[in-house]
């Protein structure tokens, strides 16, 4: 059997190596930074959204904000469906020869566009049916996340009422670290310090202290939370909260990796189950399952929608993009080596041990619940107790759940506003561009709707990665920067998307009578199909130089 700790220390090499390399070669071949071109946080800064920020901000602010639940609930579903093997393959393997390449892509052409979103992007650079197709779509999709995750984070508060008070907690250290740093010139690091001591501290007081309310109480104080995080200014509360919460991780991913080092454990897991899984073949299923650990087009939302408003230099666009992307997924590598290990697969090997089986935790408690079991497990070999390690577990995917709630209320009023705005004045404010999606969300949460639709989010969110591809390539086509690097995993990506909706649509929807994921499953596929048409006739123009009428439009965007 093979040793969690020598796979993860190799893991580890790769994702560094392949930083500095392919992240190098990236850099020199399609971006080509330039500090001397002013970025859009210094050239249009307000002080909202606009905000030049120092790349261990906008870092923590990035990755809590596309880190979420997925790099943690993907892999694990993706191990139950075909084993370690093909899960981690495609980790180490799509995270950066794609995913870091989407993500590190769509922040820069953004940031050379001054700011604006890649759905936006595609008018200028494809044609104005792509931008309005890829800006409905786009909102659609975040107005789901916002319901789903806020009905997450309502359960989790609900069932777990020790990690009340560090959710709540962190908040008020976010906007007190935010005040302390942007308008009292306090020193980062020490603040930083203060603020993970703090957040220690109310994990502890959370044991102590723990907070009753009903599923309902927390589900509206979720959303009106969002309200509040993407009207605010941004360096007040999102950055702040998303920086400190991107410690919790950070802390978590070093003392899980460590306990893989002291306990050695042996991969006792399945490697290989099969390659037809009871939700189908392992291409194209295991590519829209593992998710956010490999590819995630959500992130290159966040990435154009409030990264690219916050870059102070283009050099620093390689580590918060590229290099936020390759943490995810040695997050990914970690819990799928956790969960294969410290957890038994199907029987352990004494009643005591029962509580570790990996198949019976996912099938009775769910996936958040298995993550927080392992780490948990993992932890103890620290000398941590084993009920501290879970709440910490799962704490550590709540405080992303709650990050990527925000990001996504404030992404909405981004994409309402640069385009319904544009033609109708009133959808320019903020309030009202926010207030659209959230009140959508709540009711698609008062209706259980969200559970009839979200299981076509995966492959929404992973066609949304392959157009974002399509996108950055006609835009670096316009440019005459090569294109290979990013139109080859798109046209993957797309394949592979448009495969799993037919194969859901075709073998699962329609079997089973499910009108409304049918339909939605044969919208993505249409629109998929038309905005890669649109892509292939940008092509077929070769126009290499974007037309000045064309700059014109994207400077009043």
């Amino acid at each position: 059997m093979l040793n969690a700790a020598l796979v993860g220390i190799l893991g580890a090499v790769w994702f560094i190596v392949m930083y500095r390399w392919y992240g190098g070669f990236i850099d020199r071949k399609i971006i080509q930074p330039d500090n001397n071109r002013p970025t859009p946080a210094n050239a249009q800064r307000d002080n909202v959204d606009f905000v030049p920020s120092q790349p261990a901000l906008l870092f923590g602010h990035h990755f809590s904000s596309i880190a979420g639940a997925g790099p943690i609930v993907g892999p694990i579903l993706a191990y139950s469906l075909f084993g370690w093997l093909p899960a981690l393959l495609w980790i180490f393997l799509g995270s950066v020869f794609i995913g870091a390449v989407h993500d590190y892509t769509s922040l820069m052409t953004s940031v050379r566009s001054r700011g604006i979103s890649v759905a936006n992007l595609a008018q200028t650079h494809v044609s104005n049916v792509a931008r309005w197709i890829f800006s409905v779509f786009l909102w659609l999709a975040l107005v789901l996340v916002i319901a789903v995750f806020a009905v997450l984070t309502a359960q989790t508060l609900a069932e777990k009422p020790e990690i009340v008070i560090p959710t709540v907690g962190l908040i008020v250290l976010a906007m007190l670290f935010g005040f302390a740093v942007y308008r009292r010139n306090f020193n980062v690091w020490i603040g930083t310090i203060i603020g993970i001591g703090l957040m220690f501290g109310l994990i502890i007081l959370g044991d102590l202290v723990p907070i009753r309310a009903s599923f309902d109480f927390w589900l509206i104080s979720a959303l009106i939370y969002s309200f509040a995080a993407s009207v605010i200014p941004v360096w007040f509360l999102l950055q702040p909260r998303d920086y400190l919460s991107m410690y919790i991780l950070i802390i978590g991913l070093v003392l899980a990796f460590t306990s893989l080092l002291v306990m050695r454990p042996e991969i006792t897991g399945p490697a290989f189950i099969t390659a037809s899984s009871k939700q189908g073949p392992l291409w194209p299923i295991l590519f829209i399952t593992v998710a956010c650990g490999a590819i995630s087009g959500f992130h290159s939302v966040v990435a154009s929608g409030t990264s690219a408003k916050q870059l102070r230099r283009e050099s620093e666009g390689r580590m918060v993009a590229f290099g936020g992307m390759l943490t995810e997924g040695a997050l990914a590598m970690i819990v799928v080596l956790l969960i294969s290990s410290v957890l038994f697969w199907e029987k352990a090997p004494a009643s005591e041990l029962s509580g570790f089986v990996f198949g019976t935790l996912l099938a009775e408690k769910g996936a958040n619940i298995t993550f927080g079991t392992a780490i948990g497990r993992g932890l103890e070999s620290l000398g941590i107790p084993l009920q501290y390690g879970i709440a910490f577990g799962i704490l550590m995917l709540n405080a992303f759940i709650l990050t990527t709630l925000d990001t996504c209320a404030r992404l909405t009023r981004y994409i309402v506003t640069e385009s319904v705005g544009q033609r109708i004045p009133f959808f320019r404010n903020i309030f009202v561009a926010t207030a659209i999606g959230l009140v959508l969300a709540y009711v698609i949460t008062a209706g259980n709707s969200w559970r009839v639709l979200w299981p076509a989010f995966g492959a929404a969110n992973q066609l949304i990665g392959a157009l974002s591809l399509l996108v950055v390539s006609a835009y670096f086509f316009g440019y005459k920067r090569a294109t290979k690097f990013t139109i080859i995993p798109a046209v993957f990506m797309l394949t592979t998307t448009l495969g799993a909706l037919v194969y859901q649509l075709f073998w699962q929807y329609l079997p089973s009578g499910n009108i409304i994921l049918s339909v939605i499953a044969v919208i993505l596929i249409v629109l998929g199909v038309v905005i890669a048409v649109e892509v292939y006739r940008r092509f077929r123009r070769k126009e290499h130089a974007v037309p000045p009428e064309r700059e014109v439009v994207l400077d009043k965007v």
